[in-house]
């Protein structure tokens, strides 16, 4: 399987990538490296130990994405590009309308003139909107998002339902997630964005080496027992599988499907003693967490273990979730701690002389 990954040396393309050649998949990236580095794609090559071609394109340019087609022979298409920052794209609109909806155009007519009928799409859980009740399950309508950024998600996920409506031969999965964290247990990438850093993370890490004088934690009178807003946060490496776990799905999909994969919810519960107590520029609700009931049933898809994050301690709360038949249906089970075994025989024996001691 060769899989095109537009935005591919980005933060969750890269680790995509990753994944995939670790899968034994091959991979075509396309990266203007407005918001990432060439240097990740040497860094893939490094932590892979296999090469790949790259192409330092706008996948909004129709003759460069039409030449990675002809130069290439792709099967899937997983679409990360494009403009991300949520406060950026209230005060810049038109440009994030006008980026993110021409790179998706962009690259699924050239898909279609090149015969490629496989579609991934990396959108977001903010399509879930402010009110449809939380957790957010797979089977509620697209909302009203907050942000252009978020609209631009909706309307590229309606285009997307739209078109496997009428060309039975595409196949489109959409991904919705919240808040990806951590890096490849390699540490040669992770998330370092150019400028400000919109997410908490990479910001928590600038102002840890000293890039950033401190971290400003807005509100203080959430119903939450410190005050502060809860997030939800899942591993990128997680993430990674489920994008390549949809690759294959979508590849051995004969006729038009549409799901969605929900990642498994992983909740840290972040606390600091510095608070500002000001409100947020558009405050935002309390708690944002998908449910993650729907993983793709089809796939057989099922969460691995819990990774430590890179950030320190932390608590988790995990729900495991496996895909059982039938239309969008699934079952939850929730994590428990093995049961202590009883001793062994030969334990035992030396329990009674003493060998071990007891407490």
């Amino acid at each position: 399987m060769n899989v095109l990954l537009t935005g591919g040396a980005g933060y969750i393309g890269s680790h995509t990538a990753v994944e995939l050649l670790n899968r034994g998949c091959d991979i075509v990236i396309a990266d203007d490296y407005s918001n990432s580095s060439p240097v990740a794609v040497e860094r893939l090559r490094q932590i892979t130990g296999r090469d790949f071609p790259a192409y330092h394109v706008d996948v909004t340019d129709r003759e460069a994405v039409h030449r990675i087609f002809r130069e290439n022979k792709i099967d899937c298409v997983i679409h990360f590009a494009g403009k991300k920052a949520v406060g950026e794209s209230v005060e810049i609109p038109l440009s994030y309308y006008r980026t993110n909806l021409d790179a998706a155009l962009t690259v699924l007519e050239c898909m279609k003139e090149a015969g490629v009928s496989r579609f991934i799409f990396s959108s977001s859980a903010t399509v879930y909107g402010s009110l449809n009740p939380i957790p957010y399950r797979e089977d509620m309508p697209r909302g009203e998002c907050s942000s252009p950024y978020g609209t631009t998600k909706a309307m590229i996920e309606k285009i997307l339902e739209d078109a496997c409506h009428a060309d039975p031969t595409l196949s489109a999965v959409l991904l919705r997630y919240f808040n990806p964290i951590g890096a490849h247990p390699s540490g040669l990438i992770g998330e370092d964005p150019h400028g400000i850093p919109n997410n908490l993370l990479p910001y928590i890490a600038q102002v840890a080496v000293g890039r950033r004088e401190r971290l400003m934690v807005f509100g203080d009178d959430y119903p939450t027992p410190d005050g502060t807003c809860r997030r939800d946060y899942l591993h990128v490496m997680d993430l990674a599988a489920g994008h390549h776990r949809a690759a294959c799905y979508t590849m051995n999909t004969l006729v038009s499907r549409r799901s969605t994969w929900a990642p498994v919810p992983r909740t840290v519960c972040w606390r600091s003693s510095k608070r500002s107590g000001k409100p947020a520029a558009g405050r935002s609700p309390m708690s944002l967490v998908p449910a993650g009931r729907a993983i793709c049933r089809n796939t057989g898809l099922m969460p691995p273990k819990q990774r430590s994050f890179s950030a320190g301690r932390h608590s988790i709360h995990c729900r495991i979730c496996a895909g059982i038949p039938g239309p969008g249906k699934a079952k939850t089970r929730r994590a428990t701690p093995k049961p202590k075994l009883a001793p062994s025989g030969r334990r035992r024996s030396a329990l009674r002389r003493g060998a071990i001691p007891l407490g």
